[in-house]
């Protein structure tokens, strides 16, 4: 058995490295976004001419040998000839089964899917896009926004990218699953179970969409799986929080206790904090979080994990926010948070264009990073940058961002191990780290950010440049830290 896998890897290994180059020269006009670029993480050689490697990742086939050739030969086949055909990586829209399941106006939900014959690894990717939680601004939403309320107008494929992508480049560890993307139409955060009324106008149904994507996954090889992520980003992120364990006592109670659910939420980790300033609640943007979800929760008939609403009965709306409703999660989840996310300063009113920021805003920025990391320090699997920006599992520069030297694939990659040895009763992998926050106080402190754009000039800024943007005090910060100026922004520039 040790020779054939030793056999298989040196095939498998060079299927992948032909693989790469193949679905580079397919990429064709997908340009990526422009991205700072740092020093290239250990699993992933420098890109340019020369031929690329990929660690193996045999946690898909895992005590699964008799798939592991017919992974190999599907991947031989789709590779051969690699320059007379386009391969394909699209995942196709599919609408639900259960047609009484709708978006906001009542047309049919659904999903996109691709699937990866051979592979026992499913992960279903929750679309996020705020929400609305009366009638005049979910009619506001209708008439600006409303391909996030109907499917009217869905395109037929989707291209998957970041985590979702089939490509080993872009996403080292998890490009051979099955991915699910479901198209968020409910405006709800995921919570809803409500259908469409005289009253509401709506339906609310972003909870039931999920379960019902789950039942319809089951006949197209779902049953089959060993694991299930369940990952999402912004509204999709809390929808993670909120689904997770509704999800595998969905598969527990359909007689599927083999399939492990865990979570992945990208940038739905908000805090229910004060604004910066009161203004009026007209829309999910200008009003407070709380009052928000207070209001929406009960528009959308908002669904709640049981263990968090018996533990804030009366007010429920405490299972939106990251640190109140974790505690009571049961599955495994992996959060991801950027320390000075984007949204949630818009909804605390701070405002990031134009002008200089003043002092005061400057001090809540800083008090919103330690305000994060205190909310995050007892999360075992987490993944925390100091930078200001909103969303990044589905970013092509994903494989970039990195925490004390470890990129958030990899760190996606050590929880995967981490798991699979605990249930094996193995010692966790050393030099493997899945609890990562940055310690430096300030935006983008983190050298790895994502590059900042100078809104009115399309120009790139550097780090010492934003600062200033943002009215940091080069003198009165080296005073605080008892250092001289000119070494501050030494090391500022350094990336220090």
């Amino acid at each position: 058995m040790t020779a054939i896998r030793m056999v298989s890897s040196v095939l498998l290994l060079v299927l992948m490295q032909s693989g790469a180059l193949c679905a580079r020269r397919f990429r064709g006009g997908r340009n990526p976004q422009p991205r700072r670029s740092p020093p290239p993480p250990t699993y992933r050689a420098d890109r340019g001419d020369t031929t690329e490697s990929f660690p193996l990742d045999f946690t898909a086939v895992e005590e699964n040998m008799d798939n592991f050739m017919t992974q190999v030969k599907n991947l031989a086949q789709s590779l051969y000839p690699c320059s007379a055909q386009k391969l394909d990586y699209d995942m196709k829209l599919n609408f639900l089964e259960n047609t009484s399941v709708t978006c906001n106006d009542g047309s049919p939900a659904g999903y996109y899917l691709k699937e990866s014959r051979g592979s026992r690894r499913w992960l279903i990717f929750l679309e996020g896009g705020w929400y609305c939680f009366n009638k005049e601004n979910c009619d506001s939403r209708y008439e600006t926004m409303r391909r996030l309320m109907s499917s009217s107008k869905w395109p037929q494929t989707k291209t998957g990218t970041g985590i979702l992508s089939p490509l080993p480049e872009e996403n080292p560890h998890w490009w051979n699953a099955n991915m699910v993307f479901i198209p968020y139409c409910s405006s709800d955060v995921w919570s809803g179970a409500t259908a469409k009324t005289e009253q509401s106008g709506y339906a609310f149904m972003g909870s039931l969409i999920i379960q019902e994507v789950v039942k319809d996954l089951l006949n197209k090889g779902l049953d089959n799986a060993k694991v299930l992520l369940l990952a999402g980003s912004s509204a999709g992120g809390t929808g993670v929080l909120l689904n997770v364990d509704h999800v595998a006592e969905l598969l527990e109670e359909l007689g599927h206790t083999g399939i492990q659910v865990r979570g992945l939420s990208d940038s739905g980790w908000f805090l229910d904090n004060k604004q910066y300033h009161c203004t009026d609640c007209v829309d999910a943007v200008s009003c407070a979080p709380t009052e928000t979800i207070k209001r929406g929760i009960k528009y959308w008939g908002g669904v709640v994990p049981e263990r968090c609403r018996q533990a804030h009965e009366g007010e429920e709306w405490n299972c939106f926010f990251g640190y109140r409703v974790f505690p009571s999660i049961k599955s495994p989840v992996f959060v991801v948070q950027w320390l000075f996310d984007e949204a949630q300063l818009t909804v605390d009113n701070i405002q990031l264009t134009g002008q200089p920021v003043q002092e005061g805003q400057w001090r809540y920025i800083e008090n919103l990073g330690i305000e994060l990391r205190n909310t995050l320090k007892d999360v075992p699997a987490m993944f925390a940058p100091a930078c200001l920006s909103h969303e990044v599992i589905t970013r092509n520069y994903w494989i970039d961002v990195q925490v004390k030297g470890t990129s958030l694939p990899r760190a996606l990659h050590c929880w995967d191990r981490s798991l699979h040895d605990n249930r094996n009763n193995k010692a966790p992998p050393k030099g493997c780290p899945v609890h990562l926050i940055d310690s430096c106080p300030w935006p983008h402190c983190n050298p790895t950010c994502p590059t900042i754009r100078d809104q009115f000039t399309g120009q790139e800024m550097n780090v010492i440049q934003f600062l200033m943007h943002m009215g940091f005090d080069v003198q009165k910060m080296a005073k605080q830290q008892g250092m001289d100026p000119s070494k501050l922004l030494g090391m500022l520039s350094s990336g220090s």
